[in-house]
């Protein structure tokens, strides 16, 4: 992926689409005098067209193991709770993380360590399983616009939009020209959040098939991690590069300014969790949430005994 993908330093973007009538001056500003990172950021950009094959999972800078990564994590995750309380508070905008990944790709680790200590109040998670009768009756994207996040919020997809494009596009629910219309579709619903003051950020954890090959096998010998393992997992693997080529269009034709992607390496779980983390507090950042004022007068309040 260029830059980000060889670890290049790369100038710092927003990543944020904020309503550009209201604050086209401050995402500028912001653009131009952001610092050089000095770490990869595996963004897509607009009109890219990356290859997964090209993108090597097991990549993790200059990190050896998990313990090489604990400090910075919990820094990152200090930061997000930092910024989330202020988000929460201000209630002015909001957050959209979507997660997404193949059989085992960690969706649900990723979660549970990277908001870890995030105030439950201020956070959702909803995962997306097989559309209902009653969600069926409705046009595809109606179940994740309700979903999504009111202000103040941050909310988690987990799945999304997506399966409508991959799932169904590989496993032919739908006829191709239907399943075709709706990247521009998804496009077109993510800019609606994007004016609408959330901020959206999506992430493809991608791992390698032979990584998903020994996830499956622990899970197989871990009678604790059983109700985790399903045999259509394995019936799944069969159209592998089915789904590979499903995810580059998704992430082709749907990376923009207002809803980037990111290509994760997610083969060491460790450093997954880092990446995700660094790039949802550095994208609160960019949102700049701000606690609102007081009521005037407070400095005069005594509190009686």
């Amino acid at each position: 992926m260029k830059k980000d993908q060889n670890g290049k330093k790369e100038k710092r973007r927003q990543d944020t689409s904020a309503n550009e009538s209201e604050t086209p001056a401050t995402v500028s500003e912001q653009l131009r005098l952001s610092p050089v990172l000095d770490y990869p950021r595996y963004r897509v950009n607009p009109g890219q067209q990356i290859k997964l094959a090209d993108i090597n999972p097991d990549e993790s800078e200059q990190y050896r193991n998990k313990d090489d990564v604990k400090d910075e994590l919990k820094r990152q995750r200090d930061r997000i709770q930092d910024l989330q309380e202020r988000l929460y508070a201000e209630q002015k905008q909001s957050l959209l993380v979507v997660l997404q990944a193949m059989d085992t790709g960690g969706k649900d680790g990723t979660i549970s360590h990277v908001f870890e200590g995030v105030n439950p109040q201020g956070c959702q998670v909803w995962p997306f399983k097989v559309p209902s009768a009653e969600e069926l009756a409705h046009d595809f994207l109606w179940r994740y616009h309700k979903k999504g996040p009111s202000r103040g919020m941050v909310t988690i997809f987990n799945r999304s939009q997506y399966e409508d494009v991959l799932v169904v596009r590989v496993k032919n629910l739908v006829p191709q020209k239907v399943w075709k219309t709706r990247y521009d579709q998804i496009n077109e619903f993510e800019r609606t959040l994007a004016l609408n003051n959330t901020t959206i950020i999506k992430f493809f954890l991608h791992i390698s098939k032979a990584e998903q090959k020994r996830r499956l096998e622990s899970r197989l010998k871990d009678p604790t991690k059983h109700w985790k393992f399903s045999s259509n997992d394995v019936k799944e693997r069969a159209y592998w590069d089915d789904y590979m080529a499903a995810y580059e269009d998704a992430v082709n034709k749907c990376s923009t300014a207002h809803a980037p992607w990111y290509v994760v390496p997610a083969n060491k779980k460790w450093y997954r969790n880092l990446v995700v983390a660094r790039t949802i507090a550095d994208t609160l950042e960019a949102m700049n949430p701000q606690y609102p004022p007081g009521e005037e007068g407070l400095e005069h309040i005594k509190i009686p005994d």
